[in-house]
């Protein structure tokens, strides 16, 4: 229910602001229906977490990962949430950082593909 709990948007505006520079790359490839006419929104909480991007129509999360999610503790996490996020129904695209800025033609190529079902 929207509005429910406030704080969700505060912390969901504040990550939006504090976004990275592949992020926003990212988001600027995905928002206004630009990525085959899907309807994208960034920083969405689902559950108890936040992701950074979801289209909710086709029930489909992009992850854009940096350095933080290196160590055993920060992938057990990970996979936890997966997990949860995989329960609710959710598929789960991961690209990082770096793929972003180096060939993010590429990394949208494949995002196609992972909706499509090409890619699991």
């Amino acid at each position: 229910m929207r509005g429910a709990q406030p704080w969700r948007g505060n912390r969901a505006r504040v990550l939006r602001s504090r976004a990275t520079s592949a992020e926003d790359r990212m988001w600027s490839a995905l928002r206004n229906r630009r990525l085959n006419g899907l309807k994208f929104v960034r920083q969405c909480s689902i559950g108890p977490y936040f992701v950074d991007f979801v289209c909710r129509e086709r029930k489909i999360i992009v992850e854009i990962d940096g350095a933080t999610h290196s160590t055993i503790e920060e992938r057990a996490y990970d996979a936890q949430r997966t997990d949860y996020l995989a329960v609710q129904g959710f598929r789960i695209f991961r690209a990082h950082n770096g793929e972003v800025y180096e060939n993010l033609n590429g990394v949208l190529a494949g995002l196609i593909a992972f909706i499509a079902g090409d890619i699991r």
